[in-house]
């Protein structure tokens, strides 16, 4: 317990003098320069990114998981029940609560034009799900990026960066929404085998605007009929094997999970990836079953008479 306290007391540096908060934006309300951190890591400037995944809809768990010393704070809006507000709460709570030592993350419920607006203009980054084909990559670029340049079809929001008081830029060459469009990452979750195969065209057509593609190992192996979340069969090693050679075509960074019950399992599943995410919300509770499970045991095991029967 004391080395544990120990540790926390020296801070979290994030393998930099500053980590992410390198790459904080000028008001918190604006995205972290995430692309550029994300293509840094992947360039072994700065060490790989490190991140907590929010799975419950909870802006106090938001709060607690902001000061924990993660590069970043995956908020799962895919399978979670939340409202429009409490999104954006939970992504003003990690960067603000952070002071920008975090940032946010957002995984959208899907590829349509008004969610992918909201998260983005809460100042978060988006995780992209089940992005099967070019058409699909094609949509999810043009309905984040603003302006005709980046063909791009997201609505300017007014009331988000107000003149003069979060609207200062990082380049006062380019406008708000260039500036904008340069710090959000998009990264993209290849999760089908159709989607594996066709990973080649989306990042020849949509490459330059996508900044890290994700193998959603669980949802791909569900698609080619296999169980559970990894294994050694022959036509996934080989799917796999052509996914990473497809991102070693583009120079693509990876990301993705790296989630075990030891550090060599983490390091392992860590491999190649430029952002990965280690810890969860959800995955303490879990340990709690087989807490239960002992408890009920050890209780079994001794003679728990009521105290007034003892008398």
């Amino acid at each position: 317990m004391n080395a544990l306290i120990d540790s926390l007391t020296k801070g979290n540096d994030s393998g930099s003098n500053q980590g992410v908060l390198a790459y904080r934006a000028p008001s918190l309300l604006q995205p972290h320069r995430a692309r550029d951190a994300i293509r840094d890591a992947h360039d072994g400037k700065i060490a790989p990114l490190v991140g907590f995944f929010v799975g419950l809809p909870s802006p106090p768990i938001a709060k607690v998981a902001a000061q924990l010393g993660y590069d970043c704070v995956w908020i799962d809006w895919e399978h979670t029940s939340m409202s429009v507000e409490t999104m954006t709460q939970m992504v003003h709570d990690v960067q603000f609560m952070s002071e920008g030592k975090s940032f946010a993350i957002v995984r959208v419920s899907g590829h349509d034009h008004a969610s992918i607006g909201y998260a983005l203009d809460a100042g978060a980054s988006i995780l992209v799900p089940q992005v099967d084909t070019v058409e699909q990559a094609k949509h999810i670029v043009s309905s984040a990026k603003f302006g005709a340049v980046r063909n791009g079809t997201r609505s300017a929001p007014p009331a988000r960066y107000l003149m003069g008081i979060s609207d200062t830029t990082i380049d006062s060459t380019k406008s708000i929404w260039e500036n904008v469009n340069n710090q959000a990452a998009i990264i993209i979750q290849i999760e089908t085998l159709q989607a594996i195969h066709n990973l080649d065209a989306i990042l020849t057509e949509c490459g330059d605007n996508i900044d890290s593609v994700w193998l959603g190992s669980l949802d791909a192996r569900i698609s080619m009929g296999l169980p559970g979340m990894w294994g050694a069969e022959k036509e996934w090693t080989d799917a796999v094997a052509l996914y990473e050679s497809t991102l070693a075509k583009h120079n693509k960074p990876s990301s993705g999970m790296a989630m075990g019950f030891s550090v060599d399992d983490k390091i392992a599943m860590a491999k190649g990836k430029s952002l990965v995410v280690s810890g969860s919300d959800v995955f303490p509770l879990m340990m709690q079953a087989a807490e239960a499970k002992q408890m009920h045991e050890n209780l079994k095991a001794h003679d728990h008479k009521g105290i007034y029967k003892i008398l």
